[in-house]
């Protein structure tokens, strides 16, 4: 009895450790950005020059308090946030008796970790001195949060809610340095996050997932799907699909991001309509597969991550939305089983086909991209684009390009190099996402008291959650005519169809 109380308030006891913490770093180290602040923003000089009224004042304001982020920000900012707490928490929903923890652990999750990353991205980004917050730090913890909701992805049904925190603890700390490297020193571009958060979550999530691998999960029968849990998760697809084009755009400026909702729009639909024919090609009975239809078909919104923003022409995103679709069809419908089966990696979601290989192709598709890049597809704002192909200071190429386009000083590099470091940036983040993975996930298993989950607990939500009075247990009882029936409890007869086999009872 004395353990069983110390587990029941151990977990509720870290989360309120954990909020105190945030309050006090954030009470510490994090204010309101200039837009947002009552002193700084432009609505208090409009109060100072109009005698503290609420109406704006008929003077001019400067052009530095111009800027009203909000407006720019915000719509798509609740796009993101849409997908992160319905898109992904809805699209775990497919495990039949783990519905409550799909939806309830990806809400804490992601609400455990805007915060966290807000702190760690700032204290690394930072120059000194507070943290300023705004709605494109809220984005960039929402993007924080959408690698850790992947990794959780891979470990969905095997692991308990102090173990899933800990990781989202562990792996933000990863996470911020991975992308303050790929950002700050190889002045990678990633627009839609495909390498620093679709790649960086997935393979992370892989390496706990091989490191706390057991046999117990392949004896479990509770990890399949039923047609009305399949049908809930096809609602977190769909509002992921919708949505995407927001989450690869929303940092991106003025014509940018008009592009890069374009380029992931179009990518999208290819790899919809290509992964509804692959497959029905893939299948032994050619018919659809809603595992295919949940997961694949969002694999274009991935692939076009990286790349979403530059000139890769219309076409271009249709073409990297074929491929994604086929890639992430035939990965659920081959690569799964292999890792599984010769690598004892067990990915429950799938992420190696969704997020992973997909990324890997963005990342490359990036490169190439930027390999191609020149003055005539893009004129001065090339430079906008790449920064670090800005030129060095003080030189006349530097001068020209600064009269054209407000930019500061670069690396001058050619567009061979910045191809190069689009590679590196993505080598980096697989090493940094694998190193991370290996070290959390020996910490995840060797540190005792965590709640691991026994055997008869996987894909289980009842040893978490309250859930609902189920009806009676079917059992089988012998008829007259010798041949076995589905009742419950009272005798009534009970049709019941197994989707393993695809017959009815």
């Amino acid at each position: 009895m004395g353990s069983v109380c110390v587990g029941r308030v151990k977990f509720p006891c870290v989360l309120l450790v954990l909020q105190v913490v945030f309050i006090a770093l954030f009470a510490i180290t994090v204010d309101y950005d200039d837009s947002a602040h009552a002193t700084r923003g432009r609505s208090s000089v409009s109060k100072t020059n109009s005698g503290n009224s609420s109406q704006p004042a008929n003077e001019p304001v400067s052009d530095e308090h111009e800027e009203q982020p909000l407006p720019k920000f915000y719509p798509m900012f609740q796009d993101v946030h849409v997908m992160i707490f319905i898109g992904f928490g809805f699209l775990m929903t497919f495990l039949k008796r783990y519905g409550y923890g799909a939806v309830g652990i990806n809400f804490l999750l992601a609400a455990v970790v805007i915060q966290w990353a807000t702190l760690c991205g700032g204290y690394f980004h930072g120059h000194g001195g507070k943290i300023h917050v705004s709605i494109e730090t809220m984005l960039t913890a929402d993007f924080a949060a959408a690698a850790v909701l992947i990794t959780f992805g891979a470990l969905l049904g095997k692991t308990s809610p102090l173990q899933l925190v800990l990781i989202a603890i562990i792996e933000i700390v990863f996470f911020s340095a991975n992308e303050w490297v790929g950002v700050t020193y190889f002045r990678a571009v990633d627009v839609g996050g495909s390498m620093f958060v679709h790649a960086f979550g997935a393979y992370f999530g892989l390496t706990i997932a091989r490191v706390l691998y057991s046999e117990d999960v392949h004896k479990s029968t509770k990890e399949g799907s039923v047609y009305h849990s399949d049908l809930f998760a096809m609602i977190g697809t769909i509002f992921l699909w919708l949505f995407w084009p927001s989450f690869n755009s929303a940092l991106a400026p003025d014509d940018d991001q008009h592009r890069a909702v374009l380029n992931t729009y179009f990518a999208l639909a290819s790899c919809c309509v290509v992964t509804f024919a692959i497959s029905v090609l893939v299948d032994e009975r050619g018919k659809l597969d809603m595992v295919h239809i949940q997961n694949a078909t969002l694999a274009g919104g991935v692939a076009v991550g990286t790349s979403a923003d530059m000139m890769i022409g219309p076409y271009g995103a249709l073409i990297i939305g074929s491929v994604a679709g086929i890639l992430s069809t035939v990965g659920y419908k081959y690569i799964t089983p292999f890792l599984t089966s010769k690598l004892k990696i067990h990915d429950t979601c799938g992420v190696n086909n969704l997020h992973g290989m997909p990324a890997i192709m963005a990342g490359i598709a990036g490169a190439i991209a930027a390999l191609v890049a020149d003055f005539d597809k893009y004129g001065y704002s090339l430079y906008e684009q790449f920064p670090a192909r800005v030129p060095l200071a003080n030189t006349t190429e530097f001068d020209e390009i600064h009269r054209n386009v407000d930019v500061s000083p670069g690396l001058g590099r050619s567009a061979g190099e910045q191809a190069g470091y689009q590679v590196l940036a993505l080598a980096v983040t697989l090493i940094v996402a694998v190193v991370g993975g290996l070290i959390t996930g020996l910490i995840v298993r060797c540190v005792p008291g965590l709640g691991q989950l026994k055997a008869h607990h996987l894909f289980e939500d009842e040893s978490v959650w309250n859930t609902p009075d189920e009806e009676d247990p079917p059992r089988q009882e012998m008829t007259m005519f010798g041949k076995k029936n589905i009742v419950n409890e009272s005798g009534a007869p009970l049709m019941t169809g197994d989707r393993t086999n695809g017959t009815n009872a």
